[in-house]
């Protein structure tokens, strides 16, 4: 956890990708750019003795099992994180990377109430997909048009066992659980090598997504991008 030098006014939280480590999110351009803000930022480990990756997230998918519940660990984290910083009520922004960034995806439909904004990079829903979402939610997905780690489309291991959900497919539950009924984003845009479109006038919430060029990271400048957003939605 990196805290500011003035009195906070939220929390940004950073799930790593499969394998990855917190610690070294501290120094991420999100980590020094959150606390630059002054929001606390906080990069907690995903740990799973046994799976592919010990330090992972209990992503649901079919297929799949894990010795704890991530959703539950996560809203311990919180609950020390505001104890310790008294940020207990103020925004929090939840991102996540590749896994995390999954991570970040089933948090934003089972419990939408966790945080106030969700921004995953690179990682959506596992198959089998949700049927539907909790409630509306403020989300910014970005992903890579030639990631062939998680591609936009998804892909299989072990014959189908394990099936890495379609971005697609994730954005039009949350378009459904928005109430974004003309489907269609209000607006789309592009800046040089990044591609947008905007639902920004569904019932209710907000979905964004921006595709870049590259493969499976992120942007230059991602991290101050996400936080912009987020402060804009009322952070």
């Amino acid at each position: 956890m990196a805290e500011p030098t003035v009195a906070p006014k939220g929390v940004v939280i950073h799930l790593h990708g499969g394998g990855g480590r917190g610690r070294g999110l501290l120094n991420s351009g999100l980590g020094r750019g959150a606390v630059e803000r002054g929001y606390v930022f906080v990069a907690p480990n995903g740990f799973h003795p046994g799976n592919r990756w010990e330090r992972d997230w209990s992503v649901r998918a079919k297929g799949t099992s894990h010795p704890r519940s991530d959703a539950d660990f996560l809203r311990e984290v919180m609950a020390e994180v505001t104890a310790k910083t008294g940020t207990e009520g103020l925004p929090v922004l939840l991102a996540g990377f590749s896994r995390g960034g999954s991570m970040v995806w089933d948090m934003a439909c089972n419990d939408p109430d966790f945080a106030t904004a969700y921004a995953p990079l690179a990682g959506a829903f596992w198959d089998d997909l949700p049927d539907s979402c909790a409630a509306p939610v403020r989300l910014f997905h970005t992903h890579g048009w030639n990631d062939r780690t998680v591609p936009l489309e998804g892909r299989s291991f072990g014959g189908g066992a394990v099936v890495q959900g379609d971005v697609w497919a994730s954005l039009k539950i949350i378009r459904a659980t928005n109430g974004c009924d003309t489907r269609q984003p209000e607006r789309s845009s592009y800046e040089d090598d990044l591609w947008l479109r905007h639902w920004t006038d569904c019932a209710a919430g907000e979905i964004q997504l921006m595709l870049h060029k590259g493969g499976h990271g992120a942007p230059k400048g991602w991290s101050g991008r996400m936080l912009d957003w987020f402060e804009a939605g009322g952070a």
